[in-house]
């Protein structure tokens, strides 16, 4: 966990560790709320050819929390995170092929 603190912290260029516990809160969210999204099978997010792309979906997903954090005024705006819908979604592609075999055509695929 403290490497994906790390890691934040560089991508939104945070100093000091002010900020730790909240980056922390928002690396679990993050996280708990892609494994929702794609698989319970916490196999899964351990091997090889997925755990560097769900790393980057937890970064990107905790990274949004933190830049859109919750403003008190009467109309919210929440842009689509194009980029981390993508990652769900050749993630859980990726699980199914886990999950229940190969491609079409018979041969396993990888990220």
């Amino acid at each position: 966990m403290d490497e994906l603190v790390t890691q934040l912290k560089t991508m939104l260029r945070i100093d000091g560790t002010a900020e730790d516990k909240l980056l922390t809160s928002y690396i679990n969210a993050a996280s708990n709320f892609i494994k929702d999204a794609v698989a319970s099978d916490k196999d899964f997010f351990e091997k090889d050819d997925v755990k560097s792309i769900f790393e980057i979906a937890v970064l990107s997903l905790a990274g949004s929390y933190y830049t859109y954090r919750i403003a008190l005024v009467d109309t919210q705006s929440y842009p689509i995170d194009l980029t981390l819908n993508s990652i769900i979604g050749q993630l859980r592609g990726t699980y199914a092929e886990y999950k229940y075999g190969g491609s079409q055509d018979g041969e396993k695929t990888s990220i």
